[in-house]
Formats: C-alpha cells, structure tokens, sequence
C-alpha cells in the first residue's frame, strides 16, 4: 500500500473515531444525571432544620431515564432527603405522557414527601388537569398560590409555591412582574421566619427580593441548553441569549435563588456541555466552621 493509501486510511480511521467518541460524549451529556450540592446557610433557619434536604428536581419534560425512572428514582434515594420540590414542567406540551410523568411520582412519593408547582408545559398542555388529579391521588402536595408551614418538633419553616404565570395568558414582561408579585404580598403563613419559595421562573429573581424570600427554587433555562467555555448559557426561554440566570445559586439582597439546568428537552432536542440535574440543598443556620 502507498503511503498516500496509508494516510487516506488513517485520516478516515480518525474521522470515525472522532464521529464515535463524540456520539459517545453528546449522548453521556444528555442522559448521565449529575448530582449537585448546594449548602444554604442563613440565622433564619431554625436549629431543628439543620442539615434539612430538599432534593430540587425541574424540567422533567417527559423525560426517561431507565425503566418506570429506575436510574432516576435510584439517584434520588441515593441523597436521603427530606423533602422532594418539583418546580415544574415535570410533563412536555408537544407530547405529554401523564403515564410517564406518575411512573417517576409513584416511586418518588415513597422516598420522601413531595412538594410541586407548574410550569409553562403544564400551563400550555390539554391534559394538565388528568395530570394533576393523578398526582393528588399519588399524594403529591400541589401548591397553587399558598403556602403551608413544614414543621420539625416546635420549630417550622415555610414553603411557598405559585402557578407559572403562563397560566393567564396574554401576559407582558411587566405585567408577568406585577402579576406574580401581588400574589407572592398576598401569600402569608404564620410562623416561620423562614420563607422557601417554588417557582418555575428565575429571571423574576427581582420580584422574589421584592417580597423578602429568603430561599427560591426553580428552573425552566435548562442550563442555558448550550454551555460555552468563558461564556455560560447560550440560551433560556424568557430570557434569549446569553441569560443571565441559568444554573447555580444567585442572589439578591436577603434572597438567594437557585435554578436547576432540569433533565429533559424540549424545543431543543439536545443539551451540550450540560449534563441532566438533580439539585440537593442541605440547610444551615450556622457558618461553616
């Protein structure tokens, strides 16, 4: 064989491999689960709820990851949580399947009580209202609008939860702004000074500091879908390029806000450089020493 035989073999050895190693990569990077830690640390949470795990779980979108969820479902019993909050979008509007979302919901009711708000596929999606009297059944605690105190001993912390705003259609961004705020002032618990927030929007951070939450959870950037070295997300809904709220903790003034990347996809079939999540928030009231 001539050598220029030889390098023409070589070169297309080296094309396949590289078309492999990177299906390989981009496959990995859309179907490995990462687990991520976040301490909060704030003198507002009661001693009782030191060391308190919430697993943060968003944007499910119908998603499978093994078998009825069984690598999923396996991850999260892996954390030990004490509370499970989904902060929506845990089904996809272009092709719901309520059959798919419960079989991740019945396994995860039985690890730890679970907390959920909608999102945007929840608020576009026909079948919503089957979806939500089947977590009801299951014994998801589905919080439209309210709170409710979660109480350790004498002690207490309180968790609110609202409706995505694309439940009243037809909002601006202004209008989305002073919708959701007058309903965070008319949410009022009594008890804890503590006050965790479940919503599916991060870039209403300002509204949330705006009404002293301490703690937010929530999603729908999918982790800006694309991540660019130097750079962070390429894109998240609400927010177009380059957002400025797409994954990890961020904070303003008293409240600090934490926005998963999500598991599934939706427009956009494909995540790069940007691995499913599961969010495990461990609370604190005492510095770490």
């Amino acid at each position: 064989m001539d050598k220029a035989r030889i390098k023409k073999a070589a070169r297309n050895a080296l094309i396949i491999i590289s078309v492999i190693a990177l299906s390989i990569w981009l496959w990995r990077g859309n179907t490995a689960i990462q687990l991520t830690y976040v301490r909060i640390i704030d003198e507002k949470i009661p001693d009782e709820f030191e060391g308190f795990t919430i697993l943060h779980i968003s944007d499910l979108h119908n998603a499978e990851f093994g078998k009825k969820q069984e690598r999923l479902l396996k991850a999260i019993k892996g954390t030990s949580a004490d509370m499970i909050a989904i902060t929506g979008d845990l089904i996809d509007s272009n092709h719901t399947d309520i059959e798919k979302a419960m079989d991740f919901i019945d396994g995860a009711v039985e690890l730890a009580p679970v907390y959920y708000v909608s999102g945007n596929h929840e608020a576009w999606s026909e079948h919503y209202l089957a979806l939500k009297k089947q977590l009801l059944i299951a014994g998801v605690k589905i919080l439209e609008d309210e709170g409710i105190e979660i109480k350790r001993n004498e002690a207490s912390i309180t968790l609110l939860g609202i409706n995505d705003p694309d439940f009243m259609s037809g909002l601006d961004m202004y209008e989305t702004h002073a919708f959701v705020g007058s309903i965070l002032k008319n949410l009022t618990v009594e008890g804890s000074k503590y006050r965790i927030l479940l919503s599916h929007r991060p870039e209403l951070l300002d509204v949330y500091a705006d009404n002293n939450i301490n703690l937010v959870l929530c999603g729908h950037a999918h982790g800006g879908q694309f991540r660019l070295p130097f750079i962070g997300g390429l894109v998240a809904p609400n927010q177009g390029f380059f957002p400025k709220y797409y994954e990890g903790v961020y904070q303003k003034e008293q409240t600090k806000m934490i926005v998963s990347r999500g598991l599934g996809n939706s427009i956009i079939p494909l995540r790069i450089n940007n691995r499913p999540e599961l969010v495990i928030v461990k609370l604190s009231g005492q510095p770490k020493g």
